[in-house]
Parts: structure tokens; sequence; C-alpha cells
């Protein structure tokens, strides 16, 4: 598994058509973006969900998880006019989805995130 951190909103699209161009299997994430205190995400949903999209998406041959985090809690919670919000109904974080030149497709949300068995069937594994 490849991943690649998309650190700016701005450079969110061609680093996803790059990756929809290999023509390997895209996983996009949107996540809370890690507190510099503890290295960890602002979200307790992410931070358990996060190993287990890993370890559901590793053994898929060549994938490309495309890792979005949303910003800072106050950047987020309770603001309707996000970027992700606004472009790819993002209704919650995390949010795993599929992604194809046709952009986003199917997708787990919160709790689904961390249910492996859902992850494996989602991922295709």
């Amino acid at each position: 598994m490849k991943s690649v951190r998309i650190n700016n909103v701005e450079n969110f699209d061609g680093e996803v058509e790059k990756a929809i161009a290999s023509g390997n299997p895209v996983f996009v994430l949107f996540f809370g973006t890690e507190e510099a205190e503890t290295s960890e995400s602002w979200c307790p949903d992410c931070v358990i969900a996060d190993p287990l999209i890993r370890k559901a998406i590793i053994p898929i041959k060549d994938a490309i998880l495309i890792e979005a985090p949303v910003g800072a809690r106050s950047d987020w919670k309770g603001n309707t006019t996000h970027p992700y919000r606004v472009r790819f109904q993002v209704p919650a974080i995390p949010t795993l989805y599929k992604w194809s030149a046709a952009g986003p497709g199917e997708k787990l949300v919160e709790e689904e995130c961390a249910d492996f068995a859902k992850l494996e069937k989602f991922v295709g594994a």
C-alpha cells in the first residue's frame, strides 16, 4: 500500500488525479488532523479506525491510500462550509471513500471505519 498525504486542500485534485491515473485501487480517508502535543488525531474515532483501515488496505495489490486531514477540531466541528463537506459531502470523520475517475464512490463513515469485517468487505480483501 502506498499512502499519499494531502496537507493542503488546494493539492487535493492533483494528487487524486495522479493516483487514479495509475490504474490502481484508490481510497481516500478524511480524518481529524493530528495534534502536535500527542501526534494523534483530535478525533477519537479516527484514532481507533486508522490502524484498522491500514490493516484492511495493505493486502490490496498496489492500493493507494490518500490521507486527507480536515484540519483542527475548530476547522471541522460545526463548519458546514468546510471544503471537503461542500465538495465531497463528507458527513463526518473518519470517512473512507473508494475513489475513481468519476469521483467519490462508496463510503464507510465513523464507526463503520472501525469495523474490520466491514472494512475487509469494503476494500475487497
